[in-house]
């Protein structure tokens, strides 16, 4: 791989040994201070290393730049990073694993830095109470990075500075926010996909964990069969909190009895019990909604086509006594005032179910707002938010978060519709 002279500038990274507590990087290219290893944008990430760029991510000579470092454990880890070049102006996105927003555009002037801290979680399958999470074939390839032993940052922007990242496991008793959800909440691998689980991390700050367990297709037996649920079971602490949406594909399961207020429902229960067991506090999120105009009068308004699962949501929530976020109430003016000729740019491509960057931003926005004005008890790890209506959304023209440039094919359209 060729780089240019500036790329050597902003990702030259000094990395202590991978198995160590505390691992150190600097992105410098100075002297390498005490406790910091020295790797060149030359050094690609092999097992014997564990440490170094990802070769086959790469697009070249320009960003994003993918990094990553072996891990002694899953878990948690604080990431430390100093933004910023000594000769120049910088504008760095961070995102972490599979492209969970962490840091948003931080812009410092020539000669200025700016430290910054943030929480990546990471997991395997294996299942630490026995057993291991039944990966789908597609997690095994385009969503590895959401199951290996590595700690992976993804550097971009127009031009990112990294200076200096340090990582060390963060605090047992760090609280983590686990997400049990489906494809609309799940850490989507490839552009034009994205999900406002891989966009809510950018506004919890470093006092607490998000931990995104979703994936595509699920339903809440499925999260059961496949052995997800006893992996969240067995990581889950008192604290905690688990956050869970479902519906999409739940619908479309048959049989007798299967139903919105009957297995449905039920299946809710256990997870809510199964929580509360653990002394964590389970959030329901109603399914968002589907992009599904009316007709005639109606033609404007988004209509439901999810049955009565967003009802069962709501019904559930208030003979538990558990708080709901109506993801579903909320995603339809945020439709509607884009309007039908515009609600398609909150969509990947044609797609009615899944959403882009700009859509998955604005419902993670949207989300962390319910949190705030409900004051739930995550509301105090919010950070950078300011007063936020989903009826009344950012402009799409306003909205540059850098993308990857690495489309998605035609064989990685997420499972379920």
């Amino acid at each position: 791989m060729k780089y240019l002279p500036h790329a050597v500038v902003l990702l030259t990274a000094h990395f202590a040994v991978a198995q160590t507590p505390g691992m150190k990087f600097s992105f410098a290219g100075e002297e390498v201070a005490p406790g910091f290893t020295k790797v060149t944008p030359a050094t690609f990430y092999t097992s014997d290393l564990g440490y170094g760029f990802e070769k086959d991510a790469q697009t070249g000579d320009k960003p994003p730049y993918y990094f990553s470092v072996r891990v002694p454990e899953e878990g948690n880890y604080k990431v430390t990073v100093t933004l910023g070049n000594a000769r120049s102006e910088s504008d760095t996105t961070v995102k972490a694993e599979l492209r969970r927003l962490t840091l948003e555009k931080v812009r410092t002037a020539s000669g200025k830095f700016e430290r910054r801290t943030f929480i990546v979680n990471t997991r395997t399958p294996k299942i630490p109470t026995g057993g291991e999470v039944k990966l789908k074939d597609r997690e095994k390839t385009t969503e590895a990075w959401a199951w290996d032993d590595k700690l992976t940052l993804e550097f971009t922007g127009p031009h990112p500075a990294v200076r200096t990242v340090e990582i060390e496991k963060a605090d047992a008793g760090l609280p983590t926010l686990y997400i049990a959800g489906d494809s609309t909440s799940t850490d989507q691998p490839r552009e034009p996909f994205n999900s406002w689980g891989q966009m809510i991390t950018r506004f919890f700050g470093p006092d607490i964990a998000v931990a995104n367990n979703g994936e595509s297709g699920e339903s809440l037996r499925g999260f059961i069969g496949e052995q997800r649920f006893a992996k969240v079971m067995s990581m889950i602490k008192p604290g905690d909190f688990l956050f869970i949406q479902m519906g999409h594909n739940d619908q479309k399961e048959k049989g007798d009895g299967v139903g919105a207020f009957t297995t449905y429902a039920a299946d809710l229960k256990k997870f809510i019990d199964a929580a509360r067991q653990r002394g964590a506090t389970p959030v329901l999120i109603t399914p968002v909604a589907r992009l599904a105009w009316g007709t005639g009068d109606e033609a404007n308004r988004i209509v439901n086509n999810l049955g009565d699962y967003p009802e069962a949501v709501r019904k559930v929530g208030k003979e538990e006594n558990v708080a709901v976020i109506d993801l579903n109430a909320m995603s339809k003016p945020f439709y509607e005032a884009l309007g039908p000729v515009n609600a398609h740019l909150a969509f990947a491509g044609s797609d009615t179910t899944h959403h882009d960057d700009y859509g998955s931003y604005e419902l993670a926005k949207g989300i962390a707002s319910a949190i705030k004005q409900a004051n739930f008890p995550t509301a105090k790890y919010l950070v950078d938010l300011p007063p936020f209506d989903l009826a009344h959304p950012d402009p799409v023209s306003a909205f540059d978060l850098p993308a990857e440039p690495r489309p998605v094919a035609p064989t990685d359209r997420p499972y379920g519709q």
